[in-house]
């Protein structure tokens, strides 16, 4: 059974990145990472990637301020507050919820995204023609990381 305080990567993925919390996508999963770099079982998962920089990008927090919050040992709804006090711009729930449905379904874009896309896309399932987001190609990343078949 996985220690959602403190989860090791390496026997078991993180939360899937549709998983919401205060209406932000990727937000429990970007936890996770975080107590797991904290712990040292990230495993294979990295904190502060490209993907977790779109959450930045749009709450306006930085990588290191809220791995420091993680570090205080907070539970998930004290850290959902911490986002949601130092939120710049200030964002409405309609914008949360918006902008986590455009997250959830965002391809692919940047050419060397792309590239990288396809590449573990064909590692992990080839046949896969279903995957074309990263919230999807990620969720089977951790389903064939930990045994699943593609």
């Amino acid at each position: 059974m996985m220690n959602f305080h403190s989860p090791d990567l390496t026997q078991a993925p993180p939360r899937s990145p549709r998983v919401r919390l205060g209406g932000f996508a990727h937000l429990p999963r970007l936890i996770d990472k975080a107590r797991a770099t904290l712990a040292g079982t990230n495993g294979e998962y990295h904190y502060d990637c490209p993907v977790d920089a779109h959450f930045w990008a749009f709450t306006g927090l930085t990588a290191e301020a809220f791995l420091a919050e993680v570090k205080t040992g907070k539970c998930d709804y004290d850290l959902l507050t911490y986002v949601m006090s130092r939120l710049q711009p200030k964002r409405t729930m309609s914008e949360i919820v918006a902008w986590s449905a455009w997250f959830e379904q965002r391809p692919p874009t940047a050419v060397e995204g792309r590239a990288f896309f396809n590449q573990l896309h064909t590692a992990v399932g080839p046949r896969r023609e279903d995957v074309g987001t990263w919230f999807e190609l990620l969720d089977l990343e951790d389903f064939v990381s930990f045994g699943g078949k593609s």
